[in-house]
Protein backbone atom coordinates (compact mmCIF):
# COMPACT_ATOMS: atom_id res chain seq x y z
CA UNK A 1 0.00 0.00 0.00
CA UNK A 2 2.85 2.33 0.84
CA UNK A 3 4.49 1.62 -2.55
CA UNK A 4 1.20 2.32 -4.35
CA UNK A 5 0.78 5.63 -2.51
CA UNK A 6 4.37 6.54 -3.42
CA UNK A 7 3.70 5.70 -7.08
CA UNK A 8 0.59 7.90 -7.03
CA UNK A 9 2.56 10.80 -5.57
CA UNK A 10 5.16 10.47 -8.33
CA UNK A 11 2.38 10.27 -10.93
CA UNK A 12 0.80 13.46 -9.56
CA UNK A 13 4.13 15.31 -9.62
CA UNK A 14 4.70 14.11 -13.20
CA UNK A 15 1.24 15.30 -14.30
CA UNK A 16 1.50 18.55 -12.32
CA UNK A 17 4.83 19.40 -13.95
CA UNK A 18 3.59 18.78 -17.50
CA UNK A 19 0.20 20.48 -17.02
CA UNK A 20 1.16 24.12 -16.91
CA UNK A 21 -0.36 27.35 -18.11
CA UNK A 22 -0.70 26.16 -21.71
CA UNK A 23 -2.04 22.69 -20.91
CA UNK A 24 -4.51 23.61 -18.16
CA UNK A 25 -5.97 26.54 -20.08
CA UNK A 26 -6.24 24.45 -23.26
CA UNK A 27 -4.05 26.80 -25.30
CA UNK A 28 -1.20 24.30 -25.55
CA UNK A 29 -3.53 21.43 -26.53
CA UNK A 30 -5.03 23.57 -29.30
CA UNK A 31 -1.55 24.53 -30.54
CA UNK A 32 -0.25 20.97 -30.80
CA UNK A 33 -3.38 18.83 -31.34
CA UNK A 34 -6.90 20.29 -31.56
CA UNK A 35 -6.27 22.51 -34.57
CA UNK A 36 -5.53 19.30 -36.53
CA UNK A 37 -8.88 17.63 -35.76
CA UNK A 38 -8.82 13.83 -36.09
CA UNK A 39 -5.08 13.85 -36.82
CA UNK A 40 -4.69 15.63 -33.49
CA UNK A 41 -6.55 12.74 -31.82
CA UNK A 42 -4.06 10.25 -33.29
CA UNK A 43 -1.23 12.55 -32.19
CA UNK A 44 -2.51 12.44 -28.60
CA UNK A 45 -2.42 8.62 -28.66
CA UNK A 46 1.21 8.74 -29.80
CA UNK A 47 2.09 11.34 -27.13
CA UNK A 48 0.37 9.27 -24.43
CA UNK A 49 2.46 6.22 -25.27
CA UNK A 50 5.65 8.28 -25.28
CA UNK A 51 4.79 9.92 -21.94
CA UNK A 52 4.43 6.48 -20.36
CA UNK A 53 7.58 4.94 -21.83
CA UNK A 54 9.96 7.90 -21.83
CA UNK A 55 8.85 9.47 -18.56
CA UNK A 56 9.42 6.15 -16.80
CA UNK A 57 12.80 5.73 -18.47
CA UNK A 58 13.90 9.24 -17.42
CA UNK A 59 13.36 8.37 -13.76
CA UNK A 60 14.83 4.86 -14.00
CA UNK A 61 18.02 6.16 -15.62
CA UNK A 62 18.24 8.84 -12.92
CA UNK A 63 18.16 6.18 -10.19
CA UNK A 64 20.86 4.12 -11.91
CA UNK A 65 23.06 7.22 -12.26
CA UNK A 66 22.25 8.38 -8.70
CA UNK A 67 21.67 11.77 -10.35
CA UNK A 68 20.70 14.67 -8.07
CA UNK A 69 19.88 17.13 -10.87
CA UNK A 70 19.10 17.02 -14.57
CA UNK A 71 22.66 18.16 -15.33
CA UNK A 72 23.97 14.70 -14.43
CA UNK A 73 21.37 12.99 -16.60
CA UNK A 74 22.32 15.21 -19.55
CA UNK A 75 26.00 14.44 -19.03
CA UNK A 76 25.17 10.77 -19.43
CA UNK A 77 23.11 11.42 -22.57
CA UNK A 78 25.28 14.04 -24.31
CA UNK A 79 28.76 13.63 -22.81
CA UNK A 80 30.30 16.35 -20.64
CA UNK A 81 31.16 18.85 -23.38
CA UNK A 82 27.83 18.86 -25.22
CA UNK A 83 25.92 18.56 -21.93
CA UNK A 84 27.21 21.96 -20.85
CA UNK A 85 25.58 23.68 -23.84
CA UNK A 86 22.35 21.72 -23.48
CA UNK A 87 22.17 22.50 -19.75
CA UNK A 88 22.60 26.20 -20.50
CA UNK A 89 19.81 25.93 -23.07
CA UNK A 90 17.68 24.11 -20.47
CA UNK A 91 18.32 26.92 -18.03
CA UNK A 92 17.09 29.43 -20.60
CA UNK A 93 14.05 27.27 -21.47
CA UNK A 94 13.00 26.81 -17.84
CA UNK A 95 13.22 30.53 -17.16
CA UNK A 96 11.24 31.37 -20.32
CA UNK A 97 8.55 28.78 -19.56
CA UNK A 98 8.31 30.10 -15.99
CA UNK A 99 7.65 33.50 -17.55
CA UNK A 100 4.90 31.93 -19.71
CA UNK A 101 3.37 30.39 -16.56
CA UNK A 102 3.29 33.72 -14.77
CA UNK A 103 1.82 35.38 -17.86
CA UNK A 104 -0.84 32.64 -17.91
CA UNK A 105 -1.72 33.35 -14.28
CA UNK A 106 -2.00 37.04 -15.10
CA UNK A 107 -4.17 36.32 -18.17
CA UNK A 108 -6.48 34.16 -16.03
CA UNK A 109 -6.99 36.96 -13.49
CA UNK A 110 -7.47 39.59 -16.21
CA UNK A 111 -9.58 37.73 -18.80
CA UNK A 112 -11.75 35.54 -16.56
CA UNK A 113 -11.92 37.36 -13.21
CA UNK A 114 -11.75 40.96 -14.38
CA UNK A 115 -8.88 41.64 -11.98
CA UNK A 116 -5.42 43.08 -12.51
CA UNK A 117 -2.93 40.96 -14.42
CA UNK A 118 -0.18 42.08 -12.04
CA UNK A 119 -2.21 40.92 -9.03
CA UNK A 120 -2.34 37.39 -10.47
CA UNK A 121 1.38 37.39 -11.19
CA UNK A 122 2.47 38.65 -7.76
CA UNK A 123 0.13 36.30 -5.89
CA UNK A 124 1.67 33.41 -7.82
CA UNK A 125 5.20 34.53 -7.00
CA UNK A 126 4.40 34.97 -3.29
CA UNK A 127 2.65 31.59 -3.01
CA UNK A 128 5.37 29.86 -5.02
CA UNK A 129 8.15 31.05 -2.73
CA UNK A 130 6.22 29.85 0.35
CA UNK A 131 5.71 26.35 -1.10
CA UNK A 132 9.12 25.60 -2.60
CA UNK A 133 11.16 26.67 0.42
CA UNK A 134 9.85 23.34 1.81
CA UNK A 135 11.60 21.47 -1.03
CA UNK A 136 10.32 18.13 -2.34
CA UNK A 137 7.75 17.81 0.46
CA UNK A 138 6.05 21.04 -0.58
CA UNK A 139 6.10 19.95 -4.22
CA UNK A 140 4.52 16.55 -3.46
CA UNK A 141 1.88 18.04 -1.15
CA UNK A 142 0.60 20.65 -3.64
CA UNK A 143 0.54 18.23 -6.59
CA UNK A 144 -1.20 15.51 -4.56
CA UNK A 145 -4.01 17.97 -3.86
CA UNK A 146 -4.37 19.79 -7.20
CA UNK A 147 -3.84 17.01 -9.77
CA UNK A 148 -6.69 14.67 -8.63
CA UNK A 149 -9.06 17.66 -8.70
CA UNK A 150 -7.90 18.53 -12.21
CA UNK A 151 -8.49 14.97 -13.45
CA UNK A 152 -11.94 14.77 -11.80
CA UNK A 153 -13.23 18.08 -13.15
CA UNK A 154 -11.77 17.41 -16.58
CA UNK A 155 -13.78 14.19 -16.77
CA UNK A 156 -16.92 15.96 -15.48
CA UNK A 157 -16.68 18.53 -18.28
CA UNK A 158 -16.11 15.73 -20.79
CA UNK A 159 -19.22 13.85 -19.62
CA UNK A 160 -21.39 16.98 -19.70
CA UNK A 161 -20.14 17.94 -23.18
CA UNK A 162 -20.71 14.42 -24.51
CA UNK A 163 -24.47 14.85 -24.04
CA UNK A 164 -24.66 17.05 -27.16
CA UNK A 165 -25.64 15.12 -30.34
CA UNK A 166 -22.72 16.39 -32.44
CA UNK A 167 -20.07 15.77 -29.78
CA UNK A 168 -18.32 12.67 -31.20
CA UNK A 169 -19.08 13.44 -34.83
CA UNK A 170 -17.10 16.68 -34.53
CA UNK A 171 -13.94 14.61 -34.10
CA UNK A 172 -14.25 13.22 -37.64
CA UNK A 173 -15.96 16.13 -39.39
CA UNK A 174 -13.37 18.75 -38.43
CA UNK A 175 -12.23 20.67 -41.50
CA UNK A 176 -8.68 20.81 -40.14
CA UNK A 177 -8.13 17.02 -40.26
CA UNK A 178 -5.80 17.20 -43.28
CA UNK A 179 -2.41 15.57 -42.80
CA UNK A 180 0.53 17.98 -42.79
CA UNK A 181 4.16 17.89 -41.70
CA UNK A 182 3.29 20.00 -38.67
CA UNK A 183 0.47 17.67 -37.59
CA UNK A 184 2.81 14.65 -37.84
CA UNK A 185 5.71 16.28 -36.00
CA UNK A 186 3.56 17.93 -33.30
CA UNK A 187 3.09 14.92 -30.94
CA UNK A 188 6.83 14.21 -30.94
CA UNK A 189 7.73 17.88 -30.46
CA UNK A 190 5.15 18.20 -27.69
CA UNK A 191 6.36 15.15 -25.77
CA UNK A 192 10.04 15.99 -26.28
CA UNK A 193 9.54 19.55 -25.03
CA UNK A 194 7.56 18.52 -21.95
CA UNK A 195 9.91 15.69 -21.00
CA UNK A 196 12.98 17.89 -21.46
CA UNK A 197 11.48 20.36 -18.99
CA UNK A 198 9.97 17.74 -16.68
CA UNK A 199 13.39 16.17 -16.08
CA UNK A 200 14.19 19.18 -13.89
CA UNK A 201 11.65 17.76 -11.41
CA UNK A 202 11.61 14.03 -12.24
CA UNK A 203 15.36 13.53 -11.75
CA UNK A 204 15.66 14.85 -8.16
CA UNK A 205 12.32 13.29 -7.15
CA UNK A 206 13.43 9.88 -8.50
CA UNK A 207 16.71 10.20 -6.61
CA UNK A 208 14.86 10.95 -3.39
CA UNK A 209 12.37 8.06 -3.77
CA UNK A 210 15.14 5.70 -4.94
CA UNK A 211 12.87 2.70 -5.54
CA UNK A 212 12.71 1.46 -9.12
CA UNK A 213 9.40 -0.40 -8.80
CA UNK A 214 7.67 2.65 -7.32
CA UNK A 215 9.22 4.87 -9.99
CA UNK A 216 8.12 2.55 -12.81
CA UNK A 217 4.51 2.48 -11.66
CA UNK A 218 4.56 6.22 -11.03
CA UNK A 219 5.65 6.83 -14.63
CA UNK A 220 3.01 4.47 -16.04
CA UNK A 221 0.16 5.93 -13.98
CA UNK A 222 1.29 9.51 -14.67
CA UNK A 223 1.49 8.86 -18.41
CA UNK A 224 -2.01 7.32 -18.42
CA UNK A 225 -3.42 10.30 -16.53
CA UNK A 226 -1.83 12.69 -19.04
CA UNK A 227 -3.34 10.71 -21.94
CA UNK A 228 -6.82 10.77 -20.39
CA UNK A 229 -6.68 14.53 -19.73
CA UNK A 230 -5.36 15.26 -23.23
CA UNK A 231 -8.07 13.18 -24.90
CA UNK A 232 -10.98 14.57 -22.87
CA UNK A 233 -9.76 18.15 -23.36
CA UNK A 234 -9.30 17.63 -27.09
CA UNK A 235 -12.86 16.34 -27.48
CA UNK A 236 -14.45 19.27 -25.68
CA UNK A 237 -12.23 21.89 -27.34
CA UNK A 238 -13.37 20.69 -30.76
CA UNK A 239 -16.83 22.04 -29.90
CA UNK A 240 -15.62 25.65 -29.84
CA UNK A 241 -15.77 27.82 -32.96
CA UNK A 242 -12.54 29.74 -33.68
CA UNK A 243 -10.79 27.84 -30.89
CA UNK A 244 -7.34 28.97 -32.06
CA UNK A 245 -8.17 32.63 -31.34
CA UNK A 246 -8.99 32.11 -27.63
CA UNK A 247 -6.47 32.79 -24.86
CA UNK A 248 -8.10 30.42 -22.33
CA UNK A 249 -10.29 28.08 -24.41
CA UNK A 250 -11.06 25.68 -21.52
CA UNK A 251 -12.65 28.54 -19.59
CA UNK A 252 -14.91 29.21 -22.59
CA UNK A 253 -15.88 25.53 -22.61
CA UNK A 254 -16.84 25.74 -18.94
CA UNK A 255 -18.94 28.84 -19.52
CA UNK A 256 -20.80 27.06 -22.34
CA UNK A 257 -21.45 23.62 -20.85
CA UNK A 258 -21.02 23.86 -17.07
CA UNK A 259 -21.39 27.47 -16.03
CA UNK A 260 -22.39 26.53 -12.47
CA UNK A 261 -18.96 25.07 -11.72
CA UNK A 262 -16.88 27.34 -13.96
CA UNK A 263 -15.58 29.29 -10.96
CA UNK A 264 -14.26 26.09 -9.35
CA UNK A 265 -12.64 25.06 -12.61
CA UNK A 266 -10.88 28.41 -12.92
CA UNK A 267 -9.37 27.76 -9.48
CA UNK A 268 -8.17 24.37 -10.70
CA UNK A 269 -6.65 25.90 -13.84
CA UNK A 270 -4.81 28.34 -11.62
CA UNK A 271 -3.70 25.46 -9.39
CA UNK A 272 -2.20 23.65 -12.37
CA UNK A 273 -0.37 26.78 -13.50
CA UNK A 274 0.93 27.06 -9.95
CA UNK A 275 2.15 23.43 -9.72
CA UNK A 276 4.00 23.74 -13.00
CA UNK A 277 5.78 26.94 -12.13
CA UNK A 278 6.92 25.73 -8.71
CA UNK A 279 8.26 22.58 -10.41
CA UNK A 280 10.26 24.67 -12.88
CA UNK A 281 11.64 26.98 -10.18
CA UNK A 282 12.51 23.96 -8.00
CA UNK A 283 14.51 22.44 -10.87
CA UNK A 284 16.20 25.76 -11.63
CA UNK A 285 17.31 26.11 -8.02
CA UNK A 286 18.88 22.64 -8.15
CA UNK A 287 20.93 23.63 -11.19
CA UNK A 288 21.85 27.18 -10.19
CA UNK A 289 22.98 26.14 -6.70
CA UNK A 290 25.99 24.45 -8.34
CA UNK A 291 27.17 27.74 -9.85
CA UNK A 292 25.80 30.28 -7.37
CA UNK A 293 26.30 29.09 -3.77
CA UNK A 294 23.81 31.30 -1.92
CA UNK A 295 20.75 30.60 0.20
CA UNK A 296 18.00 28.75 -1.76
CA UNK A 297 15.42 31.41 -0.83
CA UNK A 298 17.53 34.06 -2.57
CA UNK A 299 17.84 31.87 -5.67
CA UNK A 300 14.10 31.30 -5.75
CA UNK A 301 13.37 35.02 -5.51
CA UNK A 302 15.99 35.86 -8.17
CA UNK A 303 14.52 33.36 -10.67
CA UNK A 304 10.97 34.53 -9.97
CA UNK A 305 11.99 38.14 -10.66
CA UNK A 306 13.52 37.17 -14.02
CA UNK A 307 10.37 35.24 -14.90
CA UNK A 308 8.32 38.27 -13.83
CA UNK A 309 10.04 40.41 -16.47
CA UNK A 310 9.17 37.86 -19.18
CA UNK A 311 5.59 37.60 -17.95
CA UNK A 312 4.94 41.19 -19.01
CA UNK A 313 4.82 40.00 -22.63
CA UNK A 314 1.56 38.83 -24.24
CA UNK A 315 0.71 35.34 -22.97
CA UNK A 316 -0.79 33.87 -26.16
CA UNK A 317 1.98 35.11 -28.47
CA UNK A 318 4.64 34.05 -25.96
CA UNK A 319 3.27 30.49 -25.81
CA UNK A 320 2.66 30.14 -29.56
CA UNK A 321 6.23 31.22 -30.36
CA UNK A 322 8.29 29.62 -27.58
CA UNK A 323 6.63 26.23 -27.08
CA UNK A 324 6.96 24.87 -30.65
CA UNK A 325 10.51 26.31 -30.83
CA UNK A 326 11.56 24.56 -27.62
CA UNK A 327 9.78 21.39 -28.73
CA UNK A 328 11.90 21.09 -31.86
CA UNK A 329 15.03 21.93 -29.89
CA UNK A 330 14.24 19.14 -27.40
CA UNK A 331 14.23 16.47 -30.12
CA UNK A 332 17.92 15.72 -29.54
CA UNK A 333 17.36 15.08 -25.83
CA UNK A 334 14.37 12.88 -26.66
CA UNK A 335 16.27 10.86 -29.27
CA UNK A 336 19.28 10.22 -27.02
CA UNK A 337 17.02 9.23 -24.12
CA UNK A 338 15.26 6.76 -26.43
CA UNK A 339 18.44 5.06 -27.72
CA UNK A 340 20.63 5.12 -24.59
CA UNK A 341 20.42 1.93 -22.52
CA UNK A 342 19.52 1.85 -18.82
CA UNK A 343 22.79 0.75 -17.21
Amino acid sequence: MKAFYGALQIAFVYVGTVIGAGFATGKEIVEFFTQFGFIGFLGIMVSGYLFIVMGTKTMRVSIKLKAQSYEELNEYLFGKKLAFFFNMAMLFMLICVSGVMLAGAGALFEEQLGLSKQLGIWLTIFGGVIVIINGTKGLLAVNSFVVPLMITFNLIVFLISSQTPEFFSSLFSSASSDISIQSIVSPFAYTAFNLALAQAVLVPVAAEINDERTIRWGGIIGGLFLTIILLSSHFVLLQLPDVTSLEIPMASVMNNVAYGISGIYLCIIYGEIFTSIIGNIYGLERQLSHYWPIQPILLYISVFLIAFCLSQLHYGRLLSFLYPLFGYFSFLFFFLLWVKPIK
